[in-house]
């Protein structure tokens, strides 16, 4: 094995993230001290199934990773997140966990059961602090796809290539590797195009991705998919509006029937989020807003409050992300008060995905994203230079230049934090700004 020091420092170097969306600088992670480490192949995004593939597919090189993460870390227990009901994922990395010592934990068919907070707690019976993070309680947690990573970071290979599902209203989804950089519109060509000729894109999932409409999007490190929807579909034309809006209708029509707190996941762990609370802060001027907009503060931004519990269809969640914002910007800090405590009704109060895909009207959409060793090359990809936590990285090559497939192209400094980032194809440097590196196979 690997000195920590070693493998973190090739992390750092390698461009190694989490993969999973947040795209924090794995080689932090790996330079800590922890009792458990956890992977976390819940995926629990509806209509998204590129992590069940990835496991079922890449099963030795996940738990490498995962292994070589437990002795940077000198973790004495791994365990592994996976949902009961992906049997051949199971199948697959059972073998290979058993080999290691690393325990299987496996999880029900809910959402969010990928949620940091919900698999420590789920694993461990540990409670991470309030506004915390799982270091404070002797946890490290990586997606399995950033194990991947980690496992081929080790033997000097940077990271340069995204594992992607693309699902929706598309004619043959599927799950496969593309250069990072990727154009979406190559991306959903490659799913045999869209159904519908006016589409919009939820980008790496429908309760907490983002809505785009611009097919010269890129694919970055943390993209977990594509989720393509008819542009009239009740889940865009909600989304495809101005805040301005959401407030007024939330002002309006909250009648504080408190289902959006009921339903919510950190609030049933023993958080205190009220999210029916931070909606009076619409009806308050900036003044008379600040206190509603504390329950805000610890909220994980799942969607579940405004895509599954309002029975009116309001916007608590994104309430909830301009108090955090207001409150930043105020310079306010909420600390909670009170112990955490779980939910008496926690387990009763869980949310199956079928119930939620029902609910936002995508059932018809549900269907296997089968990998496919596709082996694609685009004509042009656009590296981002900030597609991690942390500091941009800062580009060492110049127009005109030419690069091969894993070269270093942007940098961090040794003292910031950030991560490397490589050429996913050869060709020629075509652009360099303080945004992005274009590059023309």
């Amino acid at each position: 094995m690997l000195a920590p020091n070693n493998l973190s420092g090739k992390l750092k170097e390698l461009g190694v993230v989490g993969a999973g969306g947040a795209g924090f600088p794995t080689y932090v992670k790996a330079n800590s001290k922890v009792e458990y480490m956890l992977a976390n192949g819940a995926e629990c995004e509806p209509l998204l199934h590129k992590d069940f593939e990835l496991m079922k597919r890449f099963p030795e090189e996940t738990v490498s990773g995962m292994r070589l993460m437990m002795a940077s870390t000198g973790a004495r227990q791994g365990k592994f997140g996976i949902k009961e009901k992906n049997t051949e994922a199971i199948r697959a990395i059972e073998p290979h966990a058993k080999a290691g010592g690393i325990e299987m934990v496996l999880l029900g068919d809910f959402y969010p059961s990928g949620d940091e907070y919900e698999l420590v707690y789920t694993a461990t019976g540990r409670l991470i602090p309030a506004g915390g993070i799982p270091l404070q309680i002797g946890c490290v947690v990586n997606n399995v796809e950033t194990l991947y990573n980690v496992h081929f970071a080790e033997q000097g290979i940077p990271v340069t290539q995204k594992f992607l599902s693309i699902a929706g209203a598309v004619h043959h989804p599927k799950s496969f590797w593309v250069p990072v950089g990727t154009p979406f519109r190559d991306v959903v060509r490659l799913a045999g195009g869209a159904v519908d000729s006016d589409f919009g894109i939820f980008v790496s999932g429908i309760m907490m991705g983002t809505l785009c409409f611009d097919l010269d999007e890129v694919v970055t490190k943390t993209t977990g998919g594509l989720i393509v929807l008819p542009k009239n579909h009740y889940l865009i034309t909600r989304k495809n509006q101005p805040q301005e809006n959401m407030n007024r209708i939330g002002k309006s029509a909250c009648d504080q029937c408190s289902y959006c707190t009921e339903f919510c996941p950190r609030y049933l762990l023993g958080y205190e989020v009220q999210p029916h609370k931070v909606m009076r802060s619409l009806g308050f001027t900036s003044t008379g807003a600040e206190h509603w907009n504390q329950w805000s503060e610890l909220c994980c931004a799942c969607g579940l409050c405004t895509l599954y519990a309002c029975p009116e269809d309001l916007y608590p969640k994104e309430a909830c992300d301009q108090g955090k914002r207001d409150m930043r910007s105020a310079g306010i800090k909420f600390v909670q008060q009170k112990p955490v405590r779980v939910h008496p009704m926690k387990e009763y109060r869980r949310v199956p995905l079928s119930m939620l895909r029902k609910r936002l009207k995508v059932e018809e959409y549900e269907a296997e994203t089968p990998f496919e060793n596709i082996g694609f090359t685009p004509e042009q990809v656009r590296l981002k230079l900030s597609q991690h936590a942390g500091s941009p990285a800062a580009p060492v090559v110049r127009q005109g230049d030419r690069v091969s497939r894993n070269d270093p192209v942007a940098r961090v400094g040794k003292d910031e934090l950030g991560v490397n980032i490589h050429a996913s194809i050869s060709g020629e440097i075509t652009s360099v700004t303080d945004k992005y590196i274009e590059i023309r196979g």
